[in-house]
């Protein structure tokens, strides 16, 4: 059923063991450096109650209450209700949290719908994910996951990296697995309920490779583990006016740090199988349903980029002019491509796993592989058309200082008063020139994985290779019989 602001708040206040700058943090809920993170989580959840949104982000189901997130689609109107309750979200947070809820909302429910894919390693496993995405649907639970390890000796495969630095199987007992070692990027742990271990980097088949691979979910308030996080990147004074992203929506990057850590078996979904780690995002189906997810992620991001450059454009008279209208326009066409190709992967739907549907992954490869690119492009289109005017854009304080005056002499633009200029433009300077405009970027680049190797798996794996070559030669063969065609048609006059 779903859950309120306050609930989900209340939920952080554990025993979870968050560090950063040195410290332990005691509650995410008050600390300067994560409340903001913690509050626009909460917002969301609250918009799940509002009347006007909730037949649009819920559905009922034997009397509850559950986020269309939750949806196991048997149908395109499915997907279509599915994005929809997704953009709204997006669309709050201006795509800027990649990992809000929704978003491992969705990654276990494609899990749960494939779950005969994990039962090839035992009945149980299978049994496993499907109660596990149960019992997340039934308690609205946040959750965020890591799959990364540490960048030790990129060189090496895992298994030949130092002793207990990559997280690993280390004991099985009957109670379940005994995890040792770390991972990176638990982006949005220190606001999540549970975390997700998962494989994501290909493992090697062999008997080595083996403790390397699993795949389970357990709470950030399990005992032994702990999360090291990097530095906030917001002042812990900044207002919002003047860091309106920073401030708000810093989600957190974290290693995650297994000390022993017991995972009981009914929380195990994966176990010391290195061919089933590597093939449970794409033979499970899953992958699809969050290629979806994060290409409408992708769209709110791009719309809103794009409503920042037009109201920039016109707040300083530069939009008359034909270059801006050509820097405009090249983002323009990155929204509309990103908007057909979810469009399209939804009408183009195909048969999933369990009686369920897929969203065509043709479509949302193309944005997973090209959004990486398209992305700095859309924030270096916003440093062009701000300028010197990004540079200098003072804080909003000034606006109540005793040079006020100045302020709203000075820094009026074309048709807009100083106080709106100054509001619009800390907008942009947050999302093309801040620290948060940089961890944004770089978490583009890489959010989807690397963008070399997904490339040249696509390339291996494009299911129209054969049709297209041959379609050259159909067309060669009835070349070459084209001038005796000529020769012996009765067109053809001496």
């Amino acid at each position: 059923m779903i859950r309120s602001g306050e609930k989900y708040l209340e939920s952080l206040r554990d025993d979870r063991e968050i560090w950063i700058d040195g410290e332990r943090v005691r509650d995410v809920t008050r600390d300067p450096r994560f409340r903001g993170a913690a509050e626009s989580v909460a917002e969301l959840y609250d918009l799940q109650h509002d009347p006007a949104l909730q037949d649009k982000l819920t559905y009922v189901e034997n009397g509850e209450r559950y986020s269309w997130s939750f949806i196991e689609p048997q149908s395109e109107a499915d997907l279509v209700k599915r994005r929809k309750m997704v953009e709204v979200w997006m669309n709050w947070t201006c795509g800027m949290m990649g990992r809000s809820p929704d978003f491992m909302n969705i990654h276990m429910t494609g899990f749960a719908s494939g779950s005969d894919y994990f039962a090839r390693g035992g009945e149980q496993f299978g049994k496993n994910i499907r109660k596990y995405y149960e019992y997340m649907r039934a308690h609205d639970l946040c959750l965020t996951h890591t799959l990364i390890n540490p960048q030790t000796d990129r060189s090496k495969p895992v298994q030949e990296q130092p002793q207990n630095t990559a997280a690993s199987i280390v004991k099985e007992t009957d109670a379940g697995i005994v995890i040792q070692g770390a991972r990176m990027i638990a982006t949005l742990a220190p606001f999540s309920d549970e975390i997700a271990v998962f494989p994501s980097t290909h493992l090697q088949i062999s008997e080595e490779a083996k403790p390397y691979a699993f795949a389970f979910c357990i709470p950030v308030a399990t005992p032994g583990l702990r999360f090291i996080c990097r530095p906030s990147i917001t002042p812990i004074d900044a207002k919002a006016q003047d860091y309106p992203f920073s401030s708000r929506m810093d989600e957190m990057d974290c290693v995650a740090i297994f000390d022993n850590v017991l995972i009981p078996w009914e929380r195990v979904f994966v176990a010391q199988s290195p061919k089933l780690g590597n093939g449970m995002f794409i033979e499970s189906g899953c992958m699809n349903q969050i290629m979806h997810q994060f290409a409408v992620k992708n769209l709110a991001k791009a719309e809103f980029l794009l409503g920042v450059a037009l109201n920039m454009s016109e707040a300083v008279g530069i939009n008359v002019f034909q270059h801006v209208q050509n820097y405009i326009h090249e983002m323009i066409n990155t929204v509309e491509l990103v908007r057909s190709c979810i469009r399209a992967s939804e009408a183009d739907c195909v048969p999933g796993p369990g009686g369920t549907v897929l969203p065509n992954d043709q479509p949302l490869l193309t944005v997973r592989t090209l959004f990486p690119q398209l992305y700095p492009r859309l924030v270096e289109i916003i440093q062009i058309l701000g300028a010197s005017g990004l540079v200098m854009v003072p804080s909003c304080e000034e606006l109540n200082g005793a040079r006020a005056e100045d302020v709203m002499r000075y820094y009026q633009g074309a048709n807009m008063q100083a106080d709106k200029r100054i509001q619009l433009f800390r907008i942009a300077w947050d999302l093309s020139c801040s620290s948060f405009a940089g961890r944004q970027t770089l978490y583009e680049r890489y959010f989807s994985g690397d963008p070399w190797r997904i490339s040249m798996v696509r390339y291996q794996n494009y299911p129209r290779h054969k049709e297209l070559k041959e379609r050259v030669w159909d067309f060669a063969k009835r070349t070459a019989d084209w001038d005796s065609r000529l020769r012996a048609s009765s067109h053809v006059t001496a």
